[in-house]
């Protein structure tokens, strides 16, 4: 499971998320339609090329994007829906390496009904990096559209 960390910011969408456990995110901040969340670029996530996967990349987006769009602490009436990913767009800017701590900073642009767009940004930074500092060089634009379907 992935733990609360600095901010004491949890998700329950993440207590049984084995992808973002193996990845070692951690929650800096959710609240209402935002999400910033954070991880080490290991080995074990980078290409033939000695940088971060692109598909690493993509996951971790992803991860604050779903973060975003599902209510941390939902009524009942939320609990027996989900948001889901209708469709993304990723552009990758620059690469990124290992040792390096990438965060993802999600937000909602726009809601309307069932449908949502997002717009979530990925930063890497030296190690050493605070969450109290800039989050570091841009590496990718994460564009998300969700839809809000039953839970079934």
């Amino acid at each position: 499971m992935v733990e609360a960390t600095l901010s004491g910011a949890s998700h329950h969408i993440l207590t049984n998320d084995y992808a973002s456990e193996w990845m070692g995110i951690e929650v800096l901040k959710i609240d209402d339609g935002h999400a910033t969340i954070r991880m080490h670029l290991r080995q074990e996530m980078l290409n033939g090329f000695g940088m971060a996967h692109g598909g690493m990349i993509f996951a971790f987006g992803d991860t604050a994007f779903a973060l975003a769009c599902n209510p941390a602490n939902p009524t009942p009436k939320q609990a027996a829906n989900i948001t889901v990913a209708s469709g993304v767009d990723i552009n990758f800017i620059k690469p990124a390496f290992q040792g390096q701590v990438i965060t993802a900073v999600a937000n909602r642009r726009a809601s309307t009904g069932r449908s949502g767009l997002y717009d979530i940004q990925i930063y890497a930074a030296d190690p050493d990096a605070t969450p109290d500092t800039a989050p570091g060089e841009l590496i990718a634009e994460f564009r998300g559209r969700s839809r809000t379907i039953s839970k079934k």
